[in-house]
């Protein structure tokens, strides 16, 4: 992998609640915004916005299956402002809302608690 796209990479995935865009992106590896925009899905076959969007649901994920954290506060910790944008695109990655999601992860967690109490 190119090191400029491996700089943006570990910056997006070291900050990813903060609002990146792509001329601050391209000015950390010092390439014209459009060169940028190019290298970027060249070497990592999405968009930067793309990559950030993803990084945003995993962390997202991580905390409603870990935390007891309302939606929204969750929202505003992977760095999204917009309840509506934030369950649509949690809807698109994961197949469910937020909300549906963390209770589909509890009754699959009691499961295997349950199995493995039964052994």
């Amino acid at each position: 992998m190119d090191r400029r796209s491996q700089i943006v990479k570990s910056a997006l995935e070291a900050d990813f609640r903060r609002a990146w865009d792509n001329l601050s992106l391209a000015r950390l590896v010092n390439l014209s915004e459009s060169r940028f925009r190019h290298l970027f899905k060249a070497e990592m076959g999405q968009t930067p916005a793309q990559y950030l969007r993803a990084i945003r649901m995993l962390e997202a994920e991580r905390l409603l299956r870990t935390t007891l954290l309302s939606v929204k506060e969750i929202m505003n910790r992977v760095g999204i402002s917009n309840e509506s944008h934030f369950v649509r695109a949690f809807k698109r990655a994961h197949g469910l809302s937020p909300s549906v999601y963390r209770r589909a992860s509890l009754v699959q967690t009691n499961k295997k608690r349950n199995q493995a109490s039964a052994k």
